[in-house]
């Protein structure tokens, strides 16, 4: 196996874990205080990395960065760790593996980009796996949780991120543009923190402090790391289908780690989604040259 293929599958791995950690941590830190905490460690480490690069903030597109910032380390992170309060990890990967899908929707709508058929037919897919998943066993009967709302709107949080670092990536190189958004991110859930912070109550045990040393470290500035060298080293084009290994991972390690159980609705729904992601972020002509229509590619 290349070396960045490699790089690629633990990046995926160490996300998953993400998950596992949020979960165990659901009941000992608030979200907002644990997610403060997570991007305050990260950006001392990647403040660290770039005074080894020599990079600098670009404060001439602190927009872009703010708002980045706020999607892909407040937002999502956020309704992330809520919705673990809510929803088993095994679970909250599942709904997660959306993300593909939502990222290729708000490509058309926002960057106006033209996708194939297949990728349509894999969204269909996706919804009937959500639907599935969020049954809880009950066949026909749509019971979206507040968790499962908090998981979909974090989908969301994060296609947005992705989508708007392809329109603005040529302004900001990837590692600044993390760089920012993890102070912004600290700065956003810290100020939300104190406002509430006469109501908090930490309890961390062992285990949820190395769960936060987790989050703080491996499950984002490793994994950041690793992501970021694994497409250098492989493409965009073989590392995107990659990231559907994280509901996989999340899966994986729930069972094993924290001896979730999941039903035959959540795994049918969980290979829809999974299936449904990878028809959605596979390379296809456009739709129109697919048909030949008039402006097809």
């Amino acid at each position: 196996m290349r070396p960045g293929l490699l790089w690629l599958i633990v990046a995926t791995l160490l996300w998953g874990g993400n998950y596992i950690a949020g979960r165990v941590l659901a009941f000992q830190i608030s979200p907002m205080t644990l997610n403060a905490a997570r991007w305050a460690i990260s950006s001392v480490i990647l403040a660290v990395v770039m005074r080894l690069s020599g990079r600098r903030l670009p404060w001439r597109e602190w927009k872009v960065v703010a708002v980045m910032g706020f999607l892909g380390m407040f937002a999502f992170s956020f309704l992330t760790y809520v919705s673990l309060g809510h929803v088993a990890a095994s679970q909250a990967g599942l709904i997660s593996g959306t993300m593909p899908v939502m990222i290729m929707i708000l490509s058309v709508l926002v960057l106006k980009e033209r996708v194939s058929l297949v990728a349509w037919v894999g969204v269909g897919f996706s919804i009937v796996g959500v639907f599935l998943v969020v049954s809880r066993q009950s066949f026909g009967v749509m019971r979206l949780s507040m968790g499962d709302g908090e998981l979909l709107l974090a989908a969301i949080a994060w296609a947005l991120y992705t989508v708007l670092g392809k329109k603005f990536g040529s302004r900001v190189d990837a590692l600044t543009m993390t760089f920012g958004a993890a102070i912004v991110g600290a700065g956003l859930s810290t100020g939300a923190a104190m406002i509430y912070w006469r109501n908090e109550s930490i309890h961390l045990s062992s285990m949820g402090f190395v769960a936060l040393l987790y989050v703080s470290t491996l499950a984002s500035v490793a994994a950041y790391l690793l992501w970021t060298q694994g497409v250098k080293a492989v493409g965009p084009t073989r590392a995107g289908p990659l990231m559907n290994l994280l509901p996989i991972w999340t899966v994986l390690l729930g069972l094993m780690l924290l001896h979730e159980r999941l039903s035959l609705h959540d795994f049918l729904g969980g290979a829809l989604i999974i299936g449904g992601a990878v028809l959605a972020g596979r390379p296809q002509r456009p739709l129109a040259a697919a048909f030949d229509l008039p402006g097809g590619e």
